[in-house]
């Protein structure tokens, strides 16, 4: 494993995402009774008076409420509609309030909460219903509307269906975003298809001229790592670094948990060393992370060195850590 050592060296900005992934990795009831204070309002505060409206199927009142916090500055949530999911013969109703609504932000961010919220509770069709109709009303429809729906689509691996409604975006006049893409590339680099990987790769950077975020590294460090590939999702963890993205918790994560599952222990805790310092937050995720795993593993050994370090780093250690440290180490 000694491409590990090599993180340290600079890797040119020459090459291409895209090469270096096809050189590495190619093959429900609101609680009325709590402290709000109507004078200092917020939007847990609002979806709680319009959840309670929802319930009484007084959509008047949803309508008023849902104005009323747009008026304050309060964006709507995944809760703002939560009476939905005991009642789902009330959808119709709710949308025609949301039509009525004022145009603008405040009409399209009540109807993109409202899919949002479906797709939380598994309703993905009537989500898309809800989504068609902003579409064809020309309610302000773009990209973020669409988000639930694919992230739903693809957390169940329905690529089609993905695909399908990806270019639904593009026949009536919404490009899909980053985000869009990131979706798709984490379905496939979650089950190891990096052949698929680097088609999506290749749409985002060569025919749509994106630029990769720390999504969509964290996406091909997880597809290399998924299909045994560590070497190249170090390659691709470097090129992150040259391209001066902030690494996501996950990404370390998958890393970590590649080289254990390969059983290089020594490997693994020269990864966090070599990373430690930059950032005492991922500090703490990833020796913590590493610390776990390794004690499950019954490498106590290598558990107590990890633990170690977090103490001299100043990490904060989760309770069972802590209990782990205090019997085994600062007693020895």
């Amino acid at each position: 494993m000694q491409f590990l050592h090599k993180l340290t060296s600079k890797t040119p900005n020459s090459s291409s995402l895209c090469y270096i992934t096809s050189r590495f990795l190619t093959t429900r009831n609101p609680n009325p009774n709590r402290n709000h204070n109507p004078d200092e309002p917020s939007s847990a505060y609002y979806d709680e008076l319009i959840n309670a409206a929802g319930c009484s199927k007084d959509f008047v009142a949803v309508h008023r409420l849902l104005s009323k916090r747009f008026r304050d500055g309060f964006f709507n949530t995944t809760n703002t509609f939560k009476f939905i999911s005991t009642d789902l013969s009330v959808l119709d109703d709710l949308s025609h309030a949301l039509s009525t609504l004022d145009r603008g932000f405040s009409r399209k961010s009540a109807y993109d909460s409202l899919i949002a919220c479906l797709c939380k509770i598994h309703r993905s069709d009537e989500a898309r219903r809800v989504m068609e109709t902003v579409v064809r009303e020309r309610y302000g429809a773009n990209a973020t509307t669409f988000h639930p729906i694919l992230n739903a689509l693809t957390k169940k691996k329905n690529m089609e269906d993905a695909w399908r409604l990806m270019e639904f975006m593009k026949e009536n006049g919404i490009s899909p975003d980053l985000t869009a893409y990131n979706s798709l590339l984490t379905a496939y680099c979650f089950v190891g298809d990096l052949t698929s990987a680097a088609g999506v790769l290749t749409k985002m950077e060569v025919e749509e001229g994106m630029e990769a975020d720390s999504r969509t590294y964290d996406a091909l460090v997880l597809g290399a790592c998924r299909a045994g590939r560590v070497e190249g999702a170090l390659v691709v963890l470097r090129r992150m670094e040259d391209d001066g993205l902030p690494p996501m918790y996950s990404t370390h994560a998958h890393v970590i948990n590649a080289l254990l599952k390969l059983g290089y222990y020594a490997q693994a805790i020269e990864f966090v060393m070599i990373y430690g310092g930059r950032d005492k937050g991922l500090d703490t995720e990833s020796f913590g992370l590493l610390a776990y795993r390794l004690m499950n593993l019954k490498r106590f050994d290598e558990a107590k060195l990890v633990l170690e370090e977090m103490k001299g780093r100043g990490l904060a250690m989760g309770d069972r850590l802590k209990d782990f440290y205090s019997l085994r180490i600062s007693e020895e």
